[in-house]
Formats: C-alpha cells, sequence, structure tokens
C-alpha cells in the first residue's frame, strides 16, 4: 500500500494530521495536472493553477461536511482513486466558474478583447466548457466507465497511459474507449 492510500485510509478514518502529510505527497502533481488543464482554457481565464489544486484539494480532504456531493463518494480505495475525484472536483470548478463567469452579474455578455486585436472582426468563442459539460453529464449516464476516461483526459491532463493506470484498464482499451468517447461527446455538441 502506498504512502498516498495510506493517508488516504487515515483521513477517512478522522485523522486530521493525515490531511497535513498528504498534500506535499500530491501537490506536485496535482499542480502540473491542474497547470496542463488550464493551459487548454480559453484567453482570459481569470483561474490560475494554484487556486484550482488548493480548491481541488479542499473539496476532496477538506473539513467540509459535503466531500460526498462534491467528489461523488465519501472515501479513497487507493492513489488512483484519489486523482480520479481530483479530476471530477477540477471538472466541478472549472464548470462553476465558467457558469459565474457566463452571469449577466459577472460581465457574461461582455466579450474581453485584446487592444491588438481591437480592429479585427471576430465572432464571440463559444461556450465550449459548458457545452462538453451538458454532453459529459448525458454520456456518464450511458458510458460511466468511458466518461472517467474522458474527466481524466481532459480535466486533469492525463495521457492516455496515465489515465489508463489510474482506470485499471490497458492501454489499447483506453485508446478504444477515448476514441468512442470523443466521437460521442463531439455528436453530442455539435448538435446543440
Amino acid at each position: 500500500m502506498s504512502d498516498v492510500t495510506q493517508l488516504l485510509d487515515a483521513i477517512q478514518c478522522g485523522n486530521p494530521q493525515a490531511a497535513e502529510e498528504l498534500l506535499p505527497l500530491v501537490y506536485a502533481e496535482l499542480r502540473r495536472l491542474a497547470a496542463g488543464r488550464l493551459s487548454r482554457e480559453s484567453p482570459g481565464q481569470t483561474l490560475q493553477p494554484t487556486a484550482l489544486v488548493h480548491e481541488a484539494y479542499l473539496r476532496l480532504v477538506g473539513d467540509g461536511g459535503d466531500r460526498e456531493q462534491e467528489t461523488g463518494h465519501s472515501g479513497f480505495d487507493s492513489r488512483g482513486h484519489f486523482f480520479a475525484a481530483a479530476a471530477e472536483a477540477m471538472r466541478r470548478i472549472l464548470v462553476e466558474n465558467a457558469r459565474r463567469k457566463a452571469r449577466v452579474k459577472h460581465g457574461g455578455q461582455v466579450q474581453r478583447v485584446e487592444l491588438v486585436e481591437l480592429d479585427l472582426a471576430q465572432e464571440p468563442p463559444a461556450d465550449e466548457l459548458l457545452a462538453l459539460d451538458e454532453a459529459l453529464a448525458k454520456f456518464e449516464l450511458e458510458e460511466p466507465e468511458k466518461a472517467k476516461l474522458v474527466k481524466l483526459r481532459y480535466f486533469v491532463g492525463l495521457s492516455l497511459e496515465e489515465a489508463a493506470d489510474t482506470l485499471g484498464v490497458s492501454r489499447a482499451t483506453a485508446s478504444r474507449h477515448w476514441t468512442y468517447a470523443r466521437a460521442w461527446l463531439y455528436n453530442a455538441v455539435a448538435d446543440s
């Protein structure tokens, strides 16, 4: 059993010291994954990788009573399970942030334009993240395992090999699932 898995078990048993010991072990990897995910966001993104990691970590191991609601479970079975939950937490944070920014109160109808682009005629970018989240929610009902793969690849930024290891499937199976999921989601987003 890895150090991470042992600390996750201790957190589940209510040991407050374990959460402090876990952060240094997973922080670098979570930060790398968050930076990779945010690098694919549209320009003008104000959420920083550090903030995304901290918010996700608090949702995963914080004292909040809504941990089960945020992550879909009350404990972690393994290191892979923890990172899958981190993918889900990061996804939810990014979607909440996108929804907040889309509200009129937060300038949702205003498009940021770089000063050098001021003379260019551009159409505003589509709300890809919200459309993807809606399609992913539908996809998750039909294909939950394939949806987990999408979350790990798209929202956390894992490679196909890393996602396959996390899910405990072969690389070939992960590749087939990824191809199917991309086609399914592309059609769902294009139809909406």
